[in-house]
């Protein structure tokens, strides 16, 4: 049986009355002076408020995920937009929970701390496996949002969509799919479900695959009841005019398919020659534009590889990852520099030791 995702929502949510914008109020017409949002009236190109819900790039984003526009939200400061009104529209301060796996992104615990919601961490199964058992067992009464990255931040492995399915099932509250990374992964996305899970929402992203992190887009799809939702929770202007002007003509103009193509045979490349260094113990397997790397002493390479020019993130602390190191896969040059100094930092360290 379907879920209504309203039952999940905070009381004082599904009564708020949002703001209204003059543009929300203005209904169409032959406008020719504007003067009902006190704007500079001197042209600048930038002295007008943009469209608050980002209608003509909703169209476009409809076309290019098979998606509709009501299902649609588009966050201005990336997928952590989305992540911080999953919390104020579902979780109840100091009252109910979340939960996610462990490791993963960072920014679920962050934002629920902000938002004073307890995160339940369940740590991941063999392999960096989905426990699924174990994430439903530690849900209550209070538990309204469960967060799965897939692949996942930062081991880099994608989980089986049965397995998501099963937490979609099993689960009473909103599970939230963060895909920033589905466009390296052979799994499809779980776009393709959202009829038949109204407790669904996926996250992604333009900065990835899309190679426009500076301009700060995440998207969220979900029921039109929950997007209505994030429309009306969200502040007024979220979007800028320039940045939604850019995505547009991106979408229009780009194939993304070359660069990801490369980057994914860039990733294997880069695995096969550092699993075949001593000083790596374990390249993890990676569904993602980065692999996660075991190594015999992470914060001395680490250290090493900063003083030669290059910078990783250094995962040796993060729980789970003990040892590790996160490599993004670059260009070619760049991976082919990568390759060189761990080669070096072998000899170095033998020499030294």
């Amino acid at each position: 049986m379907k879920k209504n995702p309203l039952d999940f929502v905070r009381p004082n949510i599904l009564a708020l009355e949002p703001y209204s914008t003059a543009r929300d109020e203005f209904k169409g017409g032959d406008i020719s002076v504007w003067l009902d949002a006190n704007e500079s009236p001197y042209p600048s190109g930038l002295n007008r408020y943009p469209d608050p819900h980002q209608k003509k790039l909703k169209q476009a984003i409809a076309r290019l995920k098979g998606v509709a526009e009501d299902r649609i939200f588009i966050g201005g400061a990336g997928s952590d937009e989305a992540i911080d009104l999953v919390y104020r529209i579902f979780c109840r301060p100091g009252v109910d929970n979340a939960i996610s796996i462990s490791p993963t992104y960072g920014v679920y615990e962050v934002s629920a701390d902000i938002n004073d919601v307890e995160l339940r961490k369940v740590a991941l199964g063999e392999g960096y496996s989905l426990p699924v058992d174990a994430l439903l067992a530690a849900a209550d009464s209070n538990s309204k949002v469960m967060w799965i990255c897939s692949p996942n931040n930062p081991t880099g492995n994608a989980f089986a969509p049965d397995d998501i399915i099963r937490l979609l099932d099993g689960f009473d509250g909103m599970v939230v799919v963060d895909e920033a990374y589905v466009d390296f992964s052979p799994y499809p996305s779980l776009l393709n479900v959202l009829d038949a899970y109204p407790n669904l929402i996926v996250m992604q992203t333009f900065s990835k695959a899309w190679g426009m992190a500076s301009l700060r887009m995440g998207l969220a799809f979900a029921s039109p009841e929950i997007s209505g939702l994030f429309a009306r929770v969200k502040y007024p202007y979220n979007v800028n005019g320039p940045t939604q002007e850019e995505l547009l003509r991106r979408i229009a103009s780009t194939d993304i398919h070359p660069e990801v193509s490369e980057i994914v045979a860039e990733r294997g490349r880069l695995a096969s020659a550092l699993s075949a260094m001593p000083q790596v113990r374990r390249v993890h397997h990676s569904d993602a534009n980065f692999l996660l790397v075991e190594v015999s002493d992470a914060d001395a390479m680490y250290d090493y590889l900063i003083g030669h020019g290059v910078i990783v993130r250094n995962r040796n602390r993060v729980a789970g990852c003990k040892g590790c190191l996160r490599f993004t896969v670059g260009t070619p040059a760049e991976n082919d520099r990568v390759i060189s100094l761990v080669e070096n930092f072998k000899r170095l360290f033998d020499y030294c030791y």
